[in-house]
């Protein structure tokens, strides 16, 4: 039997094999017979090391091997007296060894001693000899040129992606192995990410980066940002002087600076195994979840060495560092970089806290970068309490469609049928339902929620539905609800047939139809299309981080000329509308999944593995969850066929015999009964053995596991057709206005003392409020830049959800001065919450009465003249002769000279008073 340190060396010697390495004992020494040569047992000074490392014939480095177990933080300190002191006469590359490895077979540790300070970090097997040469032959490494990257040029740049790109390469610089980027959805994270790609390429010399997606069509508009990045400076674009390749196949061109693929590709490229394109159109998070079991673990392969990559990007990390897919990020020697817009705890936890960029929501909503949004709730009485089918009599019968082949057949009804609202489009379908939230939203669109609009063009509508046939069932009910053709609205999933799903979302971002895409996950995350107005949720969603990504399919800013050519009535998208026809915004939500959570393998496969003999616990148990849960869905006559073949057993029965045969006080009280008090542990293990065996046994009969297959995916959905349903209330959701006015008011409190136009508004009365422009930017700064991140066109809408009789109008983009009316209606100064303009113009209205009244007429330049002054005075809050230079709106008139030769020579006198009158 081998010893353990034996079984450590065998394994290293297969990892220094399959990495290109010729092995060598000691007394068959030939340090040039390959470009890489590790000697085993090699005598130095400081004693026998386990592996010398030769590169191109000359001393490179060690790997200290030790067996499985041994925590190898203090065996670097081992290696490290090796490092130290050679003989005089070794061919060598320098004074000291280069390379330090320490291994276990199972866990290896890495130390280039040419690093700035030279760290252990993890490998997951060895670097190839050619890899190494190439760094012995560079002038300095990678982490050395980290520390000395050129100050960013941010020109082009928003202030949350400089930020992002310097703390990245500060991370980098310290030789941090992870660093988390969060900006939020619309920020341009891809933006951010070309924008560092092509510096650390430049400047820190990277091979190559990865750009880890978790859908195709990511993948493509990833591609798409490189080949339209055109880098600060230079003459080209990305894609002109450096290769992108978008992975389709299974070879990662050489010449290749930044590879793009899914993550589910590059996994079973690490297996070796081929992949079909369509597994590539689902989220890899949402198609892997919910399943017990255990995915087979990624091995190494030649084709794809550790070092192929210097760095990893991540899109969407919160769903790429799960389980399976986080063994392809700990396969590569690479720095870690997630990109993400909803970072949870766990995203957090596995990137070592290490968040070197935070740009939240809020923040960019009141930074103009995205709309905000409100919600508007839809109840009916069959979403809230269910339904009922009654079976009217023996000939009853009701619609039954097959979820897989989508085949209709009528059932007969022998008792009244009853249903949940929480098993309404999962077990059963209401068309009604789904008809009436649909009519709601029809009647409501153009009188509550778009009041502006023409009516001729329904607003970008994305609806979330729960599965593909749930999808399936609201797109052909929105084209009859809104007496449309079909290209008014599309399904956009995997499923969709001889349509693509690219080109269904091209059309859908730039194309005036359809107007309505119906989805499942396709769209739900990362999918950038910016016309969106209306979010529909007709599914619920359990976690966080998954809700706020799908809410980000409707924050994204767009122009308004694009808007309106596929809006043409709309105007300025200045938020989206969240339409929670379930519940979505009102019900609880977890975090993202635990970070340990295991792929399963298939029902089928698994069925399969307890036949050839597999008895694991976790096997035995996991199949026991699954015949539980499909029993639970059965009818009578589904059971007793299954029995038929099982000699009596239903699933439920064959669940419960492998849950006996894993429960440990079962097993005591069998090896008692069978071996006695005192059982030797072989005879133990033999009964356990024994009734794990029989509990398996109905499943070595072909028959019976072919039964359960084909009834596992006789999945049926009933249609109730019968229950009528109305809407039981509809309106906007009133509880986030009332947090963003409470906010509102609370800065006020808490800043009165500190900001100079709150130290006025506060405490002086209205006509003695002198303030200046300087003192209302900084208002308006300190609102947006400090939490809870308040915009001003947010706390109106607010307002007016709340108190639509007092508020009237709404605020002009960009225009400071509209804080001040905010202001003044949040203290109760004034009664009316309206544009900063429409005060000024009433004020003026009545100077210009008092003027009249004290018999100062004024003629039509100057009127026109006073005119230019209270619209300067409305954005600008205060005004100068200095301004009359250099404003053009009064520039242009002729300026200072024009205007005192019209207004006279009292002008400046006059430029005070308009400013108290119309402003203070």
């Amino acid at each position: 039997m081998q010893l353990p340190e034996e079984q450590a060396r065998e394994k290293i010697d297969q990892l220094l094999t399959e990495a290109g390495w010729t092995l060598q004992d000691r007394d068959a020494f030939d340090r040039n017979a390959a470009l890489g040569v590790a000697v085993r047992e090699f005598s130095l000074p400081a004693g026998f090391t386990d592996y010398l490392l030769f590169i191109e014939g000359k001393a490179a480095g060690v790997i200290e091997a030790k067996k499985a177990g041994i925590t190898l933080s203090a065996v670097a300190e081992q290696s490290a007296k090796y490092m130290t002191t050679l003989p005089e006469h070794l061919a060598r590359w320098d004074d000291l060894l280069v390379y330090d490895y320490e291994s276990t077979g199972e866990e290896t540790f890495f130390r280039n001693l040419h690093d700035p300070k030279p760290r252990s970090r993890r490998l997951f097997a060895f670097h190839r000899p050619e890899t190494l040469h190439e760094w012995l032959c560079q002038p300095n490494t990678l982490r050395e040129r980290l520390r000395n990257m050129p100050p960013l040029d941010g020109r082009g740049l928003r202030d949350c992606q400089i930020e992002a790109i310097e703390g990245l390469e500060e991370s980098l610089a310290e030789d941090r192995p992870r660093a988390l980027i969060q900006l939020a959805t619309g920020a341009g994270k891809t933006f951010t990410a070309c924008s560092f790609s092509y510096r650390l390429i430049k400047h820190a010399g990277a091979k190559r980066i990865l750009f880890l997606v978790d859908r195709n069509n990511l993948g493509d508009q990833t591609l798409k940002e490189f080949q339209n990045f055109q880098p600060v400076g230079a003459a080209n674009r990305f894609t002109d002087t450096y290769i992108v390749q978008h992975l389709h196949g299974h070879h990662i061109d050489p010449d290749a600076k930044v590879v793009i693929t899914t993550i589910q590709r590059l996994y079973s490229m690490l297996r070796g195994r081929e992949l079909d394109e369509e597994a590539e159109e689902i989220s890899a998070f949402e198609q892997w979840k919910g399943d017990e079991g255990e995915q087979l673990p990624v091995a190494y392969n030649p084709d794809i060495p550790i070092e192929t990559f210097d760095f990893i990007v991540t899109d969407e990390c919160h769903r790429s560092i799960y389980g399976l897919w986080r063994q392809v990020l700990e396969y590569f020697d690479a720095h870690l970089i997630g990109l993400t817009a909803t970072p949870s705890k766990h995203t957090l936890g596995f990137f070592n806290q290490n968040l070197v960029a935070e740009y939240p929501y809020e923040r960019s909503v009141a930074d103009g970068v995205n709309v905000g949004y409100e919600v508007y709730r839809i109840r009916t009485r069959v979403t809230e309490q269910g339904g009922k089918v009654e079976s009217e009599g023996a000939d009853f019968q009701i619609p039954v469609r097959d979820r897989r082949t989508r085949q209709l057949r009528y059932e007969t009804l022998d008792a009244d049928l009853e249903y949940t609202g929480r098993e309404l489009d999962r077990s059963v379908v209401n068309p009604n339902q789904i008809r009436t939230v649909l009519k709601t939203y029809r009647e409501r669109v153009f009188t509550e929620l778009f009041p502006d609009r023409t009516g001729d063009w329904l607003p970008k509508t994305l609806i979330f539905a729960k599965d593909d046939n749930h999808a399936e069932e609201i797109v052909h009910a929105v084209r009859e609800v809104f007496g449309e053709g079909n290209d008014f609205a599309k399904k956009i999933t995997y499923r969709n047939g001889a349509e693509s799903p690219k080109a269904l979302i091209k059309a859908f971002r730039v194309d005036p139809f359809p107007r309505v895409a119906v989805t499942v996950d396709m769209v739900a995350t990362g999918t950038d299309i910016k016309p969106v107005e209306v979010l529909i949720f007709m599914r619920d969603v359990k976690s966080e981080g998954y809700y706020e990504q799908m809410k980000g399919r409707g924050v994204r800013t767009i122009p308004e000329a694009d808007l309106r050519a596929v809006t043409p009535d709309a105007k300025t998208k200045t938020r989206f509308i969240l339409i929670d026809a379930v519940g979505v915004s009102e019900t609880k939500k977890n975090a993202s999944q635990p970070l340990e959570r295991k792929h399963a393998v298939s029902f089928d496969k698994l069925l399969e593995q307890i036949a050839m003999g597999r008895r694991d616990e976790d096997a035995l148990s996991s199949l026991a969850g699954r015949l539980a849960a499909l029993d639970r869905k059965l009818s009578d006559d589904d059971r007793a066929r299954v029995a038929e073949t099982t000699g009596g057993q239903t699933p439920r029965d064959l669940a419960n015999t492998l849950l006996d045969a894993i429960d440990p006080d079962r097993q005591q009280a069998a090896i008692t009964e069978r071996v006695g008090p005192a059982p030797t542990p072989e005879q133990e293990q033999q009964v356990v053995d024994g009734l794990m065996d029989e509990a398996c046994r109905p499943f070595d009969k072909p028959e019976v596991r072919q039964r359960l297959k084909d009834i596992k995916q006789k999945s049926e959905i009933v249609i109730d057709e019968l229950t009528p349903d109305e809407t039981t209330s509809a309106g906007f959701d009133e509880k986030k206005a009332r947090e963003t006015i409470t906010s509102f008011k609370q800065f006020i409190e808490d800043n009165h003392d500190e900001l100079t136009a709150l130290q006025i508004l506060y405490n002086q009365p209205l006509g003695r409020q002198h303030l200046t422009y300087a003192a209302i930017r900084e208002l308006v700064n300190a609102m947006t830049e400090r939490p809870p991140h308040l915009a001003v066109a947010n706390v109106w809408q607010a307002y007016k959800r709340l108190e639509a009789a007092k508020v009237r109008g709404a605020p002009v983009d960009e225009q400071l001065t509209e804080v001040v009316s905010l202001v003044r209606f949040a203290l109760g100064q004034t009664d009316t919450l309206e544009p900063f303009s429409a005060a000024v113009e009433r004020r003026f209205n009545l100077w210009l009465g008092r003027e009249k009244k004290a018999g100062r007429d004024y003629g039509p330049e100057q009127i026109e003249w006073l005119r230019a002054i209270a619209a300067y005075l409305t954005a600008n809050a205060e005004i100068t002769p200095r301004d009359f230079m250099e404003a053009p709106a009064l520039a242009d008139k002729g300026g200072i000279l024009r205007a005192r030769k019209v207004l006279g020579e009292g002008l400046n006198e006059m430029l005070d008073e308009l400013q108290e009158a119309l402003v203070a």
